[in-house]
């Protein structure tokens, strides 16, 4: 007897169980179970599609070369019974079948399984705000809900505004989404800084570009009430007592699990709010497995169970578990590392593994960490800056994470720290990296691997670095070391910190050494634009005998605080 198999959910990873499934077994019975009228949506390419790249929603549905996943592409292509806009209202794992209910129709059936998938998902949290369920104010999390806010900000002649809860990744892609699109907007964001996988200064940065952009972003600040007239918004009223005149909001401040279905039938659901899995991604029934959004899944560096609802990882674990349903537990599904990244207008912004932050509250207290900027390719080939800052295990070296901003090849950076992370590498097995080099593409030592022997320079003690948020802290509380700046001139009069520093070009320091404090342990800070020629600085300065020499890693390039 063929064997059935039935998906409940059919986002990202209902449909790849399901078609996993039919690649392994051509006979069986699969059927999958969704609420919603679509299937198997590209929801990371909501924001893209509000802000114009695109104009047809079917693309979101579609796949590569064009066909819509709909009931009858299923059918018709992979055998696979689809029922949409169909809700499933419970599992019988007694007598292994579930029950549906079509919204539409309103018709109820039961459908049996051998083995079952809960793919439901997450659902987008909605706060208990006054004047929350007004007109105009949309989450980004269906393809309803795209369609819905592309229609409200089409240009109809008037100047639109619109605000922006939350300042994650979904909240910041929908801000470029709408500005591109001419919706002036402000993103609110109760947290100090957007973008919260950052730690503060790399996030700064990316604050900075969005302002540059004419969005207005306004951190520790939540909202208070949305105020209406005549059942549509017309502002927002912030805690801090701002109120903010808008045409529209979308709200975007996460998601929860959707774990009802099967917490109600026993399935066990974890501290984190998930559906609790092992490494096949099977549930404490033997016959019923889940996948994506709903799931908790292990982090391969705290090793603690956490929610990861990504796209990508969603398909992954739908491959997993498909290939446990069919053969058995022969396939394991480890975890993940926390790798991300996002398109913020000319920037790049992502992270994977721990930032500084995350490891602090993990309890991490012996670790070494650098802030690196560099070009992403040579000068002549029209290189672009990137910023990285990386962390390490201080006693063991053992690479603990890299986040990444800039208008430069960010992904490449991170791909690479991925796999090392993947690979639980450390600062010595990344030194000297065999990575594709070419102008076109990268430095002659990849700008990761120079992140890499800065991190190197730090750790064994070839260099005294300080960051940015290291030297404000000291300035801000009386302490003003020396502030050496080698760049050129012609470099200086375009663009200055302005924090009290002394010029001294490179080239003119070792002539220039009456220009310094004459006693050598006063604390000095070398840097440049990048700190390169600052951290050259610093190394001579060190042999004329000076004790407390520090680098301003990152130099100019990474300074987040304004200057001149």
């Amino acid at each position: 007897m063929n064997q059935r198999y039935v998906i409940i959910g059919g986002s990202a990873a209902g449909p790849k169980v399901a078609s996993k499934i039919r690649r392994l077994d051509q006979n069986a019975e699969i059927v999958i179970v969704q609420k919603s009228k679509n299937l198997s949506m590209a929801s990371c390419g909501y924001p893209y599609f509000v802000g114009g790249v695109f104009d047809n929603p079917t693309l979101l549905v579609a796949t590569p070369t064009g066909a819509p996943r709909n009931p009858g592409f299923f059918s018709k292509v992979k055998g696979i019974t689809a029922y949409v806009e169909t809700e499933a209202t419970a599992i019988d794992r007694e007598n292994k079948r579930i029950s549906i209910k079509n919204l539409v129709s309103g018709e109820v059936q039961e459908i049996p399984y051998d083995k079952l998938a809960v793919t439901t998902g997450a659902e987008p949290i909605k706060p208990p705000i006054e004047g929350i369920n007004l007109d105009g104010i949309k989450t980004l999390h269906s393809l309803e809900d795209a369609v819905a806010l592309k229609e409200m900000v089409k240009n109809d002649g008037s100047k639109k505004k619109a605000v922006v809860v939350g300042g994650g990744l979904i909240g910041i892609e929908t801000c470029e989404a709408l500005q591109l699109a001419g919706v002036q907007n402000t993103v609110v964001e109760m947290l100090d800084q957007v973008l919260p996988f950052l730690d503060w200064e790399m996030a700064k940065l990316v604050e900075n570009h969005i302002k540059s952009k004419g969005v207005e972003v306004l951190t520790q600040d939540g909202v208070k009430k949305f105020h209406g007239k005549d059942g549509h918004i017309v502002s927002v009223e912030l805690q801090s007592g701002k109120i903010i005149e808008c045409d529209m909001a979308v709200v975007s401040i996460g998601v929860k699990p959707r774990t009802k279905l099967a917490g109600d039938c026993g399935i066990v659901i974890g501290t984190k709010g998930g559906i609790q899995v092992n490494r096949f991604m099977q549930t404490n029934d033997p016959d019923i497995y889940a996948a994506g959004d709903c799931v908790e899944v292990t982090n391969l560096i705290t090793h603690e169970k956490q929610l990861w609802p990504m796209g990508d990882a969603a398909n992954l674990q739908g491959r997993v578990a498909a290939q446990n349903m069919v053969y058995g537990n022969i396939e394991e599904y480890e975890g993940f590392i926390g790798t991300g990244i996002c398109k913020v207008f000319d920037f790049t912004a992502g992270s994977t593994g721990l930032s500084e932050k995350m490891a602090q509250r993990e309890g991490y207290e012996n670790i070494i960490k650098v802030t690196h900027a560099a070009p992403d390719k040579p000068g002549f080939m029209g290189a672009k800056p990137v910023i990285m800052k990386l962390l390490a295990v201080k006693t063991t070296g053992k690479f603990l994470g890299l986040q990444a901003v800039g208008t430069g090849d960010v992904a490449k950076r991170l791909t690479t720290a991925a796999m090392a992370l993947h690979g639980r590498m450390c600062i010595s097995h990344l030194t000297n990296l065999d990575l594709p080099y070419a102008p076109p593409f990268s430095p002659a030592i990849d700008n990761f691997i120079t992140a890499i022997h800065v991190l190197e320079n730090k750790w064994r003690n070839y260099m005294v670095g300080i960051s940015c948020v290291e030297l404000k802290e000291k300035m801000d509380q009386g302490e003003q070391p020396f502030l050496l700046d080698v760049r050129g001139e012609d470099e200086y009069k375009v663009l200055r910190l302005g924090i009290g520093e002394t010029l001294i070009p490179l080239g003119k320091l070792r002539t220039s050494l009456d220009l310094l404090p004459q006693d050598k342990k006063t604390e000095i800070v070398t840097y440049c634009k990048i700190s390169l020629r600052g951290y050259e600085a610093a190394i001579f300065l060190n042999s004329q005998g000076y004790e407390n020499v520090k680098v301003l890693e990152g130099g100019i390039v990474a300074w987040p605080y304004p200057h001149e």
